[in-house]
């Protein structure tokens, strides 16, 4: 999968994470029930931010979830997905997207897009993309001609520019496509006064898309001697990031004047999950606690960090634990008995019970048949999963990859009393 809104489900939070599956999953089945399996391959991060900000704008009628069928991307689990014209649309998004990320790619000649034969195959591919999303479109009031017109622009747009051209020209296809798709979900919300706000987020949010590719590809494309925006115009890092955080302050105040059913996912997708890929492209970290504060000090304000205070007792008033922290932690050593003391609990103590035997290990043969099983349904990688040797309960290997060090402080988007938020107030 593909775009800059990657969000670890770690910071997402319960809701927010059945949320946000809700809307990707919708997207993917939207993807098949009206292009067939093989347009599932576009199901992108991004394309779905327009299926969330209709529902954001509508609510949740009763009629807008479905129960899918198992899938093994779930770990062969049902879950209740999105349905409608805000999925119908984000697919139609996607597969102008899409196309337009494959004919840049041939343009690039990367890997085996230089040779013609399967070129010419990735062109016939993404016209017939192109034509799908328009179908699509075309049933939900949305003329996708603006993304078709933005993506055969840009060629034009890339091939003038130089040394001392503004970075933004060449940015501006690519936001005024993302104008569009944001502003057409107020139509469908039935709110049309909200159009012209989410044009202006929707602007600034392809403005960011472009900019974030270009840095993240910039070293490859140096290597590979592609066409890259960042190195063309001459434009320095210092002032694309500039630019990215003009962009993050104007979608802000954009969704702002945005009139919301409910705004919890598309703020925490648009502001702080955001914000989030804007540091992760330029390697820096949005998030004031370390890992160390945010997993052993519990959020602990007297932990280091940029938002840390001075303990006004010291290092410790009554001198150091000797359980090493949490005495109540699992391999935390335990007090020594003394008169009063309880007897141990379990086996061969007062206190009964013990823990539950552990399940015995499963042998070479039979692990490697669990573990090719596993890999070949995706459960490895996309859900919890038993481990094909130890039988131990595993988190997932992609899940979280793009998780702040452990920091959950904005998990329930607290924007009141949370010291990493980026919200100003919000």
């Amino acid at each position: 999968m593909f775009g800059i809104v990657r969000p670890c489900t770690h910071r997402l939070g319960e809701r927010f994470k059945a949320e946000w599956m809700a809307h990707l999953c919708g997207l993917c089945l939207a993807l098949r029930g009206d292009h067939g399996q093989f347009a599932r391959i576009v199901t992108n991060y991004d394309g779905l931010l327009v299926s969330v900000l209709t529902e954001a704008q509508s609510g949740t009628a009763p009629d807008a979830r479905r129960t899918a069928g198992p899938c093994p991307l779930r770990g062969m689990r049902t879950a209740s997905v999105a349905q409608g014209e805000g999925a119908r649309l984000a697919a139609a998004v996607s597969l102008v997207l899409a196309s337009a990320k494959v004919r840049d790619h041939v343009a690039d000649r990367d890997g085996l897009l230089a040779r013609a034969p399967i070129a010419l195959a990735a062109r016939k591919v993404a016209r017939g993309w192109d034509r799908a999303g328009a179908r699509t479109g075309a049933s939900l009031g949305f003329d996708t001609a603006v993304l078709v017109d933005a993506v055969d622009r840009q060629a034009g747009i890339e091939t003038l520019a130089g040394p001392g051209t503004s970075v933004l020209v060449v940015t501006e296809p690519t936001e005024t496509a993302t104008a569009a798709a944001f502003a057409h979900t107020a139509q469908l919300a039935g709110r049309p006064g909200n159009a012209p706000a989410l044009a202006e987020a929707g602007r600034y949010f392809g403005r960011l898309a472009h900019l974030l590719d270009a840095v993240e590809d910039q070293g490859a494309d140096a290597v590979a001697g592609a066409w890259n925006p960042l190195t063309a115009t001459g434009t320095p890092l210092a002032e694309a990031r500039r630019l990215c955080d003009d962009a993050l302050h104007g979608i802000r105040l954009a969704l702002r004047e945005v009139e919301f059913t409910d705004a919890g996912l598309a703020h925490r997708l648009l502001v702080h999950e955001l914000r989030t890929s804007v540091d992760r492209a330029f390697g820096t970290s949005s998030c004031g606690h370390t890992a160390t504060a945010s997993a052993g000090q519990g959020g602990n304000p007297y932990a280091g960090g940029p938002h840390a205070v001075e303990n006004p007792y010291g290092q410790a008033p009554y001198g150091a634990n000797p359980y090493g922290g949490n005495p109540y932690a699992p391999n935390a050593p335990q007090a020594p008995g003394g008169p009063g003391m309880p007897p141990p609990m379990g086996p061969g103590g007062g206190g009964g019970g013990g823990l539950p035997p552990q399940r015995p290990r499963r042998g070479l043969l039979a692990g490697c048949a669990v573990a090719i099983g596993l890999f070949c349904t995706c459960q490895m990688c996309c859900t919890e999963y038993e481990g094909p040797w130890s039988r131990e309960r595993r988190e997932p290997l992609c899940d979280g990859e793009d998780c702040c060090d452990g920091c959950d402080c904005c998990s329930n988007c607290g924007c009141d009393d949370c010291c990493c938020c980026p919200c100003d107030g919000c």
